[in-house]
């Protein structure tokens, strides 16, 4: 994934979420994620994720479909963590989120892979800030937009 801030490359992990990942790699050969901005940025003591995926603004321009969540439960979210933003249970579409630092959140979230390289292109971002007057403090959208250039699958 190219941004306007760097790369960031991530290695899917289809035997975890092979549903996911085959959407994903799907949208992305559609050129869906080219030329959008990533609407959110969350740096709180409970999340820190940049989100991802819509092409109007946050929770606004999915693929006009859901698909069913591929969780076990035992799911976790470290640094460099890449999963699926929903609304709720089997609501998955376009979101995906990626953890700059941590995500203690509920195992809700299914997993599509980690960050191989481009954590400090997330760094860069994070230090960008977020604009503030957002809803929630620490929740909002970066300060500087985050552009996502272009998305290739290789493999």
């Amino acid at each position: 994934m190219w941004t306007n801030y760097g790369a960031v490359g991530i290695r899917m992990d289809r035997g975890n979420a092979p549903c996911a990942v085959h959407n994903f790699v799907s949208l992305t050969r559609q050129r869906f994620y080219n030329d959008t901005r990533c609407w959110r940025l969350t740096n709180s003591a409970r999340l820190g994720v940049l989100q991802c995926g819509d092409i109007y603004r946050a929770e606004e321009g999915g693929p006009g479909y859901k698909f069913a969540d591929e969780l076990t439960g035992k799911e976790t979210y470290p640094r460099g963590t890449v999963a699926m933003g929903n609304w709720g249970p089997d609501t998955n579409g376009s979101q995906f989120f990626i953890v700059h630092s941590h995500a203690n959140i509920p195992p809700a979230y299914t997993v599509l892979g980690k960050v191989t390289f481009g954590m400090r292109t997330l760094d860069r971002i994070v230090k960008a800030g977020i604009k503030p007057g957002g809803p929630v403090p620490g929740d909002g959208e970066p300060a500087k937009p985050v552009r996502i250039h272009r998305v290739t699958v290789h493999g």
